[in-house]
């Protein structure tokens, strides 16, 4: 059969011209029975589609029209009709400009995407068009669809009912919980007075974001921050013992703080002791408005497990000091930011997000995460002792401090650094001439090896930087700094080329066989940790990114939605079933550490799963740790 799909304008009016079927901003959903309604030239284009990608009529009931790109996808909804929110099974997504397929499976998902508003993907004359009216108009009532970014998966929406005092029944159908089942304290609540005061903690070190900012070079000095929120203001006391411009604010303990806008605005732990919900945003928006660069935002995370034990409230719950907390969960905090501020936010940590204003830094904190660290090179140079351009051995070893410096500036950056990109750039001249006949003495000083090592590992940083920037999916920048505009051009030759490269590496991460034959190669170079044919192999953090480059976009990704590995010790790479778990101990020094925690990330539905051990889950002891110990460069 020939492909005779429409061209894309002519499909983009097909679809806004549907008489029905549920429109959101970037796709129209409809149901098989609902396709009669449509023209005679969309449904040529889903028979055909379907026909030539081999997707058979029992495996979807649902199609959903993409309006930004020219794509189809056929998911599969098998309890459409019998339960209230269905889940989805499968989907068939087929792209009609590239002519390809992918499927993708959530039967064994614990999370998977649901449906709500069934009566707007049928139409009205459907058998079960009232009852789809009903079990809306239950929602609407309970204010379900408040917020309907943050209902689309099944956690989330079970969460939310949760919260509302409610559960479902096998239909899916909502109903109030018996007083046996949750502690019926409406009355208490409605006199209840949160004690807001007491959320605020003493501390002995810096708090956790705090120590996220410590860890990128954030507080040396050379940025002013504001603490919004700052409790009994133990971090201003110690950033300020420290040298740091701060100001801190705090509604209770310090109302008399100075707000006022600065580099970076700190506000940690704040949301989620607001329990009213136009305040909690208000708050955001204002801590937002005073950072000139970035504003990093935390709160508590924590599972179902931890929130059942507390008493529902509004949207969180009471605790036993009688204190409001929101408790949310990875991905819940980070489409609240971009909710409402309307900016990307960057996973930085366990609840903490950076969400930037400068993009030319944004760009530089991304890249920095990738760039392969090694041991700092000596910052003075000895003033040169001759003017001579002959570089010889001799003048080299006579100056060696500065042309060791120069070197590996040169390693460091994978090219030969410009004038601004050396400290010492007038001394190197006036002994060689040129950075140019530097490097090219130092080559044969030296030897060749150890840059043309350095310069492919600075390619394979910028290509895991571009893949993991298309998989966050974010848009292009206007402007990039200058450093990486030369890198670029030296490692790529132009910015399509970059994309075009680190497009093919992100793809072949979703290959499992790619993902275990890169970890064997790998592991047989430096067989540290513990492998597992066709299944997974577990390594200690510091040698993540002396990986290929595929296993570190792979673990890179799961890091896009956990945050920094600061705390964590092991990773686990999955090999076939898209996961990455990092596992935290007591004490990785010891003879036995013990796991305290361990985090899972599903890559395939971008959520994650916290397992904290203690208390009612005894720790798991680490056998023979010392097959991870080989080469901990960071120490655990």
């Amino acid at each position: 059969m020939t492909m005779n799909f429409p061209d894309f304008p002519r499909y983009r009016k097909l679809i806004k011209d549907l008489p029905l079927g549920k429109r959101l901003p970037d796709a129209v959903y409809l149901h098989r029975s609902a396709l009669a309604c449509a023209d005679d030239e969309i449904q040529s284009l889903v028979r055909n589609a379907a026909t030539i990608f081999h997707i058979p009529a029992t495996s979807w009931n649902i199609l959903k029209f993409a309006t930004r790109s020219f794509k189809i996808t056929f998911l599969d909804y098998p309890r459409f009709d019998a339960y209230a929110y269905p889940e989805l099974h499968q989907s068939h997504t087929v792209d009609l400009q590239r002519l390809c397929v992918r499927k993708a499976s959530y039967a064994e998902s614990e999370n998977p995407p649901i449906l709500h508003r069934k009566e707007t993907f049928v139409s009205d004359d459907y058998p079960l068009y009232q009852l789809f009216v009903e079990i809306t108009n239950e929602g609407e009532n309970l204010g379900l669809y408040e917020k309907p970014r943050s209902i689309g998966f099944k956690r989330n929406w079970e969460r939310l009912i949760h919260s509302k005092g409610c559960v479902l029944d096998e239909s899916g159908r909502l109903h109030t919980k018996a007083p046996s089942a949750v502690r019926d304290n409406t009355a208490a609540q409605a006199a209840m007075q949160i004690e807001r005061h007491k959320t605020a903690i003493d501390r002995n070190k810096l708090s956790s974001p705090m120590q996220t900012l410590a860890r990128h070079g954030y507080l040396d000095g050379n940025w002013t921050v504001l603490d919004y929120g700052c409790g009994k203001g133990d971090d201003v006391r110690e950033l300020e013992a420290h040298g740091v411009d701060v100001t801190g604010w705090d509604p209770v303990h310090r109302p008399e703080g100075k707000v006022v806008k600065r580099d970076i605005v700190n506000l940690g732990f704040v949301l989620n002791v607001i329990e009213d919900r136009d305040e909690r945003r208000e708050t955001l928006k204002k801590a937002f408005l005073y950072a000139k660069r970035f504003l990093i935002a935390s709160v508590m995370v924590a599972g179902e497990a931890t929130i059942r034990q507390f008493t529902p409230h509004k949207d969180g719950v009471i605790t036993a000091r009688n204190t409001f907390q929101r408790y949310y969960t990875q991905s819940e905090f980070k489409e609240y930011l971009e909710e409402t501020l309307g900016e990307v936010a960057i996973a930085a940590g366990q609840g903490i997000f950076l969400i930037f204003k400068d993009r030319i830094q944004e760009q530089n904190f991304l890249f920095e995460r990738q760039r392969i660290r090694r041991d700092w090179r000596q910052i003075t140079a000895r003033k040169a002792r001759t003017e001579t351009r002959q570089i010889t051995r001799d003048l080299i070893d006579k100056n060696k401090a500065l042309f060791s410096d120069f070197w590996e500036t040169t390693l460091d950056l994978g090219r030969i650094p410009t004038t601004i990109e050396f400290a010492f750039s007038e001394g190197i001249k006036a002994l060689a001439g040129s950075h140019k006949k530097a490097f090219e003495a130092l080559k044969d000083y030296f030897g060749e090896e150890s840059f043309q090592k350095a310069r492919a590992a600075r390619r394979d940083d910028l290509l895991v930087y571009f893949a993991l920037g298309q998989f966050a999916r974010r848009k292009a920048y206007s402007k990039m700094p200058d450093d990486m505009k030369r890198d670029i051009k030296t490692f790529f030759g132009t910015y399509s080329d970059a994309i075009a490269s680190s497009t093919q590496l992100l793809f072949s991460v979703g290959n499992p066989t790619i993902i275990e034959a890169k970890a064997m190669e790998a592991y047989e170079e430096k067989p540290i940790g513990e492998f597992n044919p066709g299944h997974s192999w577990i390594i200690p953090k510091g040698i993540l990114n002396d990986l290929p480059p595929e296993l570190r976009v792979y673990v890179g990704c799961a890091c896009q939605l956990y945050g920094d590995l600061d705390g964590m010790h092991l990773i686990k790479i999955h090999f076939a079933s898209g996961k990455v778990s990092l596992m935290r101990y007591d004490d990785f020094g010891k003879d036995i550490p013990l796991l305290v925690q361990r985090v899972k990330i599903r890559l395939r539905d971008l959520d994650m799963d916290f397992f904290d051990y203690g208390g009612d889950y005894s720790p798991s002891p680490l056998e023979n740790p010392g097959i991870y110990r080989m080469s901990e460069s960071d120490g655990g």
